[in-house]
């Protein structure tokens, strides 16, 4: 047989050893040391080998670990490790082999059989360590969403949340402790939440109800989510960007010129997977754009104040897209610099950027668009056409 890796990530639940695998039982026996916070310690009082308690912030605790190479350990973790939990903060310090997991029941599947939804229909978030902000993209109603929060406190801010972005007669089902003698399964609205006793560890199953705003779904949103000082690449031609940068899941943008982070957002919100760095030489814009992610979702959106090519991030990106700050050193500058693959697409308004893209375009191909717009505004007792300035639009595939 096999000899069996140093590290054993156990999944516990709430009902401690007696819900436990004969596998998850045999790593406990032969364990020389377990480590675990002390919620998950106290699950298994039976404990024979040394205990150390996990430490807070949890990063602190991987070195602790990886010094404990060449013994017997066991690592406790809530439910499932690997689905909102602490294995992959853990399996990416070690190599394939030094490792092996037994999960538990996920509070998600217990949530589940609790309020009978379907988890595949189901939005599953966790919001341990993130804003309430990051439900935005999913408030819709008749839309459910499970999710996982650190603590009581954190279920009152979620329904404040709710309440005040129109979304207060939402239903929450606040379900404590599953699967363990503290279980405890309650129903509320948002906007009268009222209990101060709701105990960690806590899921919150949402019903979205209510009359706020919805985010829609598709690349191009209204201007209106969007704060800014005049300087956003406006709905059409933002959608007509999107389309030609093409986002694909888990893919990263540079959003050159980010002004107010609208290309870097929609990015973002294309895919959960998805990464973007913005960079914007303004500093209020630039704080603007973080203020932008933040409300949307998506404060994941890396901004960095300063001006390219100077401020190109480490790394290589898998699209580029040059909003502002335009020049024929900054062209030149990623030219030299992107891989074979990338695709790079540049807005232009002005004739000397127009005149620049032109160049760039007759010296290395790609497509040339031009966008024209106008709306209808008053004219006179009728209306007409007010023209907006035309973009031109080049996009390559490096």
């Amino acid at each position: 047989m096999a000899e069996l890796p140093w590290l054993t990530i156990l999944g516990i639940g709430e009902d401690g050893a007696s819900g436990l695998s004969d596998a998850a039982r045999a790593a406990l026996d032969a364990a020389e040391l377990v480590m675990g916070a002390p919620r998950h310690l106290t699950l298994l009082p039976g404990l024979r080998c040394e205990t150390v308690e996990w430490p807070v912030p949890f990063a602190e605790g991987i070195p602790l670990l990886l010094a404990q190479r060449g013994r017997r350990v066991v690592l406790l973790a809530s439910g499932d490790p690997f689905w909102f939990g602490a294995g992959t903060s853990v399996t990416r310090h070690l190599a394939p082999g030094e490792w092996i997991a037994h999960p538990a029941a996920a509070s998600f599947a217990i949530a589940a059989a609790r309020l009978g939804w379907a988890v595949q229909e189901t939005t599953c978030l966790g919001l341990h360590a993130a804003p309430c902000a990051r439900l935005r993209p999913h408030l819709a109603p008749s839309q459910r969403l499970m999710v996982l929060v650190r603590d009581g406190a954190a279920v009152g801010e979620v329904a404040r949340y709710l309440a005040e972005t129109g979304f207060g007669g939402s239903t929450l089902h606040v379900l404590e402790a599953l699967g363990g003698a503290r279980e405890r399964v309650r129903q509320t609205i948002a906007a009268s939440f009222a209990l101060a006793d709701v105990a960690h560890p806590v899921l919150l199953g949402i019903e979205v109800r209510g009359d706020g705003a919805v985010l829609p779904a598709t690349n191009g949103r209204p201007d209106v989510w969007f704060a800014s000082d005049g300087q956003l690449t406006k709905q059409p031609v933002r959608a007509l960007t999107l389309a030609a940068l093409a986002p694909r899941p888990g893919e990263l943008l540079w959003d050159i010129g980010a002004g107010s982070g609208s290309i870097g957002i929609e990015w973002l919100l294309a895919h959960p997977a998805n990464r973007a760095v913005a960079i914007e030489a303004n500093p209020a814009r630039a704080e603007r754009a973080r203020a932008n992610a933040a409300t949307l979702g998506a404060d994941r959106l890396d901004v960095r104040t300063g001006r390219a090519p100077e401020m190109l991030p480490e790394g290589m990106p898998d699209a580029v897209f040059i909003g502002g700050g335009l020049s024929p050193s900054l062209l030149a500058a990623l030219w030299g610099r992107l891989p074979q693959g990338t695709r790079l697409v540049a807005n232009a308004v002005t004739l000397e950027s127009e005149a620049l893209l032109a160049q760039w375009h007759g010296r290395v191909g790609g497509t040339l668009l031009r966008i024209e717009l106008a709306d209808a505004a008053p004219l006179g007792g009728r209306h007409g056409w007010k023209a907006r300035y035309p973009v031109v639009q080049w996009s390559i595939v490096r």
